[in-house]
């Protein structure tokens, strides 16, 4: 296993436990994709690539009319030497021509994984847990170098793919696309799986047959977005949660992304991914080097929940960094549906009182603590405590909560600025914008130039100093509006189309900053809810808030949905108030508690006005959570049924030593002569004999997965249902 090279054909196998994925240099020094799938002990060609005659499919020999690029299965294709599909790069020259030709040059190879320049990735702890292989290819004529980079994590069944491209030559290269990873199937048997989604309704799992033509996700927002997501997965036919192949690609970047799929004429299919083309390009001087974000790549035969577990394990381990990485995420109680921006100290101290009483380990601060903010239209920028609402500072309320016996923390919005704030009237030129043309403003504020460094440095030192000012462990991170007007001053008229990438690297060498600065606070990513729940954000900050749509029904869908990639640890997931604040409706208390401990659980609700009753349920609930929170932050996730396809979600967790199990069932709507139905527990040791931890009962592990509990037929709608099993010992 690991990766094996046939130095005499230049054939690179690189072989996980469970999977292939093979390449080879052929004629002319191209180098093809020959297979990816199920693990082969040795790859001997029983799969040859058949040369022959297409019309309309151009011949780089003359000589020779069955050799077509446009028919070839290749690793990395070019733009213009007979491929009519998508390229994976494309590169216009001095002279205005965007024909370019990469050969193979030569092949690396090495234990460990190397670090992206300035941007984020999976890594390793030991050298051992990963090879890297680095084919480098060459266009002579340009003088250019694009580096191809895999990492195989041969116990986890992982390939990461990226690009470096690199200017040896004597002229200016504008680099149009440059895409991390494009994979050619020699097939169109597929189904293609997405996630889409807007503001408060989030990672919506779609899945369609594939066409011939081009299938495309995408976002030219500046962000990776709610609207669809940087990740694709072409599955077969019949492929469901516990069987079938899946081959999967997620993204780890945080802006402007390109994901499709494209069915040739002869039902080939190539699959590409990366910084979407759309409005970019980069220029490349001689001596100058880009590098492409990260592509995790993924291959199953035991379907779309073998695929997920695979992505959180990764993820959680190898994606997440810091001390909070390998620890229970706290309980916290946030204030802004309970006040919005009505509130001072007094008020805060109160909610802080009630969520002591029931339990609460964290108290987070939202919006409208600082400069003059008493709405959406003033403020962001000015990092300073609102004195009139908070006139002894922040230090005075950290401390009155923390005395309580609970961590305090706090939300910002870093990357915004409003018209209305001593930091735009002082740099009113700080702001992305275009030269003489008005400002499209979005929730009353416009997006800081993070490409400029005189901006970083200012957000650097101002969210530094209020996080020195007083005894925070976590912060907030917002970002609530999306880029238009996107250009930079800073920025010469033929680099402008690359300022939202710019930005992007702007902003994680922000993050870097700020998390290595402060190693002991908390950071969770929010972008108006799930709106960048993405990979890269994630190597900065280990969860996020996934939706600002806190009702627990819509959130059966979003959780689901996003569980499909990210592990329920990276997920925050709040009980609220009812009628929900988002969509108007009314769940059970009970209802909302386990939709919400199927994640980070916290509270965002104003426990002040909560009758006895209720305040015991909370805290409650509360207890039970932190029996679990092992199991559900650090467990294995098993989706049982979908929300998408029914009436009805049901999902359980098991320890990683199979010793102990938590399931959640819901059902939407009650229905006449509903049917009997049964949920079928997953993952548990079919030899273990299981005790239920409220009724004593003993099932073994086969019984409970093959045979399943029985559901009680209930008369209402948004009905809930928590088993907890453990191992029993004699």
């Amino acid at each position: 296993m690991g990766i094996n090279i046939d130095e005499e054909q230049l054939l690179f196998h690189l072989q996980g436990k469970k999977t292939s994925y093979v390449m080879q240099v052929t004629r002319d020094a191209y180098l093809v994709h020959l297979y990816w799938g199920k693990r082969v002990h040795t790859y001997r060609g029983s799969n040859k690539i058949i040369f022959m005659d297409r019309v309309f499919s151009p011949n780089p020999d003359p000589l020779d009319r069955t050799f077509s690029l446009d028919t070839l299965p290749q690793e990395y294709p070019a733009y213009g030497r007979g491929d009519f599909r998508v390229p994976a790069y494309e590169i216009q020259l001095d002279n205005g021509s965007t024909v370019t030709d990469l050969r193979y040059k030569k092949y690396r190879m090495y234990k460990g994984k190397p670090k992206l320049k300035g941007l984020p990735s999976t890594y390793v702890e030991d050298e051992n847990e990963a090879e890297t292989l680095e084919i480098i290819m060459e266009d002579k004529l340009l003088g250019l170098t694009v580096t191809l980079s895999y990492s195989l994590y041969e116990d986890r069944d992982v390939i990461t793919r990226s690009v470096q491209f690199a200017n040896r030559g004597s002229q200016n290269l504008k680099m149009l696309r440059t895409l991390s990873a494009s994979v050619d199937f020699r097939d169109d048997e597929y189904e293609l799986i997405t996630l889409h989604g807007a503001h408060g309704n989030e990672k919506n799992i779609v899945r369609r047959e594939i066409v011939p033509g081009i299938q495309m996700v995408d976002s030219c927002r500046g962000a990776s977005s709610p609207q669809q997501a940087p990740f694709l997965a072409l599955v077969r036919k019949g492929t469901d949660e516990d069987q079938g192949e899946v081959y999967a690609f997620n993204l780890v970047y945080s802006g402007n992304f390109t994901a499709q799929v494209q069915v040739d004429q002869y039902r080939n299919t190539r699959v590409s991914m990366g910084i979407n083309p759309f409005d970019f390009s980069w220029l490349l001087e001689p001596g100058e080097t880009f590098q492409t974000p990260e592509v995790v790549m993924v291959y199953t035969d035991k379907g779309l929940g073998d695929m997920s577990r695979i992505y959180h394990e990764l993820y959680s381990e190898r994606l997440s960094r810091g001390l909070f990485r390998d620890k229970v995420r706290p309980i916290l109680i946030n204030n802004w549906e309970a006040t919005y921006f009505d509130f001072n100290a007094e008020k805060i101290e109160q909610i802080a009182k009630e969520a002591k009483q029931v339990g609460v380990e964290l108290f987070v601060l939202d919006d409208g603590w600082f400069g003059k903010r008493d709405d959406s239209s003033s403020s962001l920028g000015d990092w300073v405590v609102n004195q009139r609402k908070l006139p002894n500072g922040l230090v005075d309320l950290a401390n009155r909560v923390r005395n309580l016996g609970m961590e305090f923390g706090l939300w910002f919005e870093p990357e915004m600025v409003s018209i209305d704030s001593d930091l735009y009237r002082s740099h009113p030129d700080w702001c992305l914008h275009v030269p003489d043309r008005p400002y499209t403003l979005g929730r009353n504020q416009l997006v800081l130039d993070f490409s400029r460094q005189e901006v970083c440095d200012y957000i650097v030192k101002g969210v530094s100093d209020i996080l020195s000012s007083a005894p925070i462990t976590y912060v907030k991170w917002d970002m609530n509006r999306h880029m238009t007007d996107v250009g930079s001053i800073a920025l010469q008229p033929e680099r402008q189309r690359e300022t939202a990438h710019r930005y992007i690297l702007g902003l994680y060498k922000v993050m870097e900053e700020i998390t290595t600065k402060f190693p002991d606070i908390l950071f969770e990513s929010c972008s108006s809810g799930g709106g960048r729940f993405d990979a890269g954000m994630l190597y900065y900050m280990p969860q996020t808030w996934t939706s600002d749509n806190t009702d627990a029904i819509s959130r059966l869908k979003i959780q689901y949905g996003t569980s499909l990639v990210y592990p329920p640890i990276t997920m925050g997931a709040h009980v609220s108030s009812v009628p929900n604040h988002q969509v108007g409706r009314i769940t059970s208390l009970e209802t909302r508690g386990y939709v919400a401990m199927s994640g980070n659980l916290g509270y965002e609700l104003d426990l002040t006005k909560l009758t006895l009753e209720e305040k015991e349920v909370v805290k409650q609930q509360i207890v039970l959570y932190k029996e679990i929170r092992p199991l559900i932050q650090f467990g294995r996730f098993y989706r049982i049924f979908n929300p998408f396809d029914g009436n009805e979600a049901a999902w359980n967790f098991v320890s990683e030593d199979q010793s102990e199990a938590a399931a959640s069932y819901f059902k939407v709507l009650s229905e006449p002569a509903a049917p009997l139905r049964t949920i079928k527990l997953k993952g548990l040791h079919p030899d273990y004999l299981y005790q239920n931890v409220e009724t004593e009962e003993l099932y073994g592990g086969d019984e409970l997965m093959n045979i399943g509990i029985t559901l009680p037929i209930i008369k209402q709608d948004f009905v809930s249902m928590f088993w907890r099993f453990k191992k029993y010992r004699m």
